[in-house]
């Protein structure tokens, strides 16, 4: 309890200093902090049971911050950890993604190439059952993950059930600094095409991308794809970093405006490119958002490359991580951040957006036009529109249930516990006879098996009952039923297709490892191979029509 009134008398203490923002604002702070600190000084001397202080104090906080907008958050002293994660992608540990089921032992799901994990050999398929002599059944996967992170330097032991043997054996690893790279393939998709994958943008990303760039120029690159579909973002001077190595030294790459005067800048390039020339295609889809949309934004406004792929995600928002008392740090959101020609890329109202998160649909009317360095039009109101729109596939909800309920995942472990090896990449597909395997696997399994007709028939059924029709058309709506109902195992081999190139990029992961999901991924990346076909037909930045009608038909 001290510790709360301890925070409220610093957060008092500092009303004094808002007297620049206005009385009004001032006064309406000091009265919520007097009302706040009146209500836990009853509650700590009238509640019923005992004051569960810390939970409460979470609750509170998280709830005010709600109120704002979804990237303010407070980070406790004990998440510490998980912030230097999420800025810098490294931890201490052995550098293995694991899968875990409460009452089962830990399985190794996944061990990153090089990591500890790998150096000793552990693999998918090989169970940890004890971690420094406590059992893994019963714990939670956080609590098993926890158990197996540590400071560099310092020793796990692990009692280790072969996946491929069965044979029981202890395993001792040596805890590192485990970093996951944003930068997550780098090569050479046909004789003159290079190609960077690029997932995060944490410390040093842009170092990647620069050795990336004189890899793929050794190997004969004469265009580059940047690829930051699914990019979530990160820190802004790495994106800054970034469109530096391809436009020329001074060029603005953003600004940023919020509620104070430290808060108006504009950043430029501050070093030398590597190369101004190359032409750059920037791949987006509505998972790109932050940082990614700062790179697309200012490649788009200074005509450096052409964007292709769907409109992104809409965060136009800066935040800035603040120490507060107790060492916790609150990540606060203080500025909006601007493209070269101006645009905002927050969207326009958070209550409109996709299923995914992303920008819905916002008309003309309600966007204002701003002009790129050559003189074309573009628009704000949340978001980068590709200079090229092309659609990505599109999957089925059973292929969702498979992938996001975990079901390949499981096979891609059971398959590796019976087979030591698959062929070479580049001969590697998955057989018909692997597909029956799956089949008869994964009717084992639970998931929600359902076609989007029939989710969309239960629920009509249910508005049906709640208006008391349901019984009066019972008949027709049996008959429905029947004619839309599709069996687990008759539906899995209709999606035949469109499951195996998933299935295929998990046992390339499980066998070579990260790299090599890419390239199976690459295979059947249509939207990409659209973006290559187009190219041609596209002049330095700047689509011609000819391929909008290409990409429409």
């Amino acid at each position: 309890m001290k510790r709360i009134f301890f925070a409220i008398a610093v957060m008092a203490a500092a009303v004094s200093g808002f007297e620049a923002y206005g009385q009004s604002k001032s006064f309406k702070l000091g009265q919520w902090v007097e009302i706040e600190n009146s209500v836990l000084k009853e509650l700590n001397r009238s509640y019923v049971d005992s004051l569960p202080v810390d939970r409460i104090m979470r609750a509170g906080i998280d709830a005010m911050l709600e109120n704002l907008d979804p990237y303010t958050i407070y980070i406790p002293e004990e998440e510490n950890e998980d912030l230097q994660m999420m800025l810098s992608k490294t931890y201490g540990g052995i550098g293995a993604i694991i899968l875990k089921d409460k009452d089962a032992n830990v399985i190794i799901n996944e061990p990153y190439y090089g990591s500890p994990a790998w150096k000793n050999g552990l693999r998918c398929g090989d169970e940890i059952i004890t971690i420094d002599g406590q059992t893994t059944k019963g714990l939670e996967a956080k609590e098993s993950s926890d158990r197996m992170k540590g400071k560099p330097g310092t020793t796990v032991n692990f009692k280790v059930l072969k996946g491929l043997t069965g044979d029981t054996v202890d395993v001792a690893i040596v805890r590192e600094r485990i970093h996951i790279p944003d930068v997550e393939y780098v090569g050479m998709i046909d004789d003159t095409t290079g190609y960077i994958r690029q997932s995060g943008f944490t410390d040093k990303v842009s170092e990647e991308v620069k050795a990336g760039y004189f890899k793929l120029k050794e190997q004969g690159m004469k265009r580059l794809v940047l690829d930051l579909r699914g990019n979530g973002g990160g820190l802004m001077n790495e994106a800054i970093n970034i469109v530096s190595l391809f436009v020329p030294k001074g060029s603005l790459v953003v600004s940023s405006k919020g509620n104070t005067p430290e808060s108006l800048k504009e950043y430029r390039t501050v070093s030398d490119p590597v190369d101004t020339e190359i032409p750059l295609i920037v791949m987006v889809d509505s998972g790109s958002a932050s940082s990614s949309e700062i790179v697309a934004g200012a490649i788009q406004d200074l005509d450096r490359g052409t964007i292709m792929g769907k409109r992104t995600f809409g965060k136009g928002l800066v935040q800035t991580v603040r120490p507060i008392v107790y060492n916790g740090q609150l990540k606060v959101t203080t500025a909006k951040y601007y493209t070269p020609s101006g645009r905002c890329v927050q969207a326009i109202d958070y209550s409109h957006r996709n299923d995914d998160g992303s920008v819905g649909h916002i008309p003309d009317s309600l966007t204002h036009e701003f002009k790129t360095s050559k003189g074309r039009t573009v628009r704000d109101g949340g978001g980068i529109t590709p200079d090229v729109d092309i659609d990505a596939p599109e999957y089925s909800r059973l292929v969702y249930s498979l992938v996001l309920g975990g079901i390949i995942d499981r096979y891609a472990i059971q398959y590796a516990k019976q087979h030591d090896t698959i062929p070479a990449l580049d001969e590697f597909h998955f057989s018909d006879e692997d597909f029956e395997d799956f089949i008869s696997f994964a009717k084992t399994q639970e998931f929600d098996y359902r076609s989007s007709a029939e989710t969309l028939f239960d629920q009509m059924k249910k508005e049906l009952e709640t208006d008391g029709l349901a019984e009066s058309m019972s008949a027709e709506l049996d008959s429905l039923g029947k004619a839309i109902a599709i069996g687990k195992e008759e539906f899995i081999r209709l999606k035949k297709d469109e499951i195996i190139p998933f299935i295929e990029e998990e046992l390339a992961v499980r066998y070579y490892y990260q790299e090599a999901g890419i390239k199976v991924r690459l295979r059947y990346d249509t939207q990409l191979e659209k973006a290559l076909e187009g190219d041609s037909k596209v002049t330095f930045g700047h689509p011609q029509t000819s391929f909008f009608e290409t990409i429409d038909e």
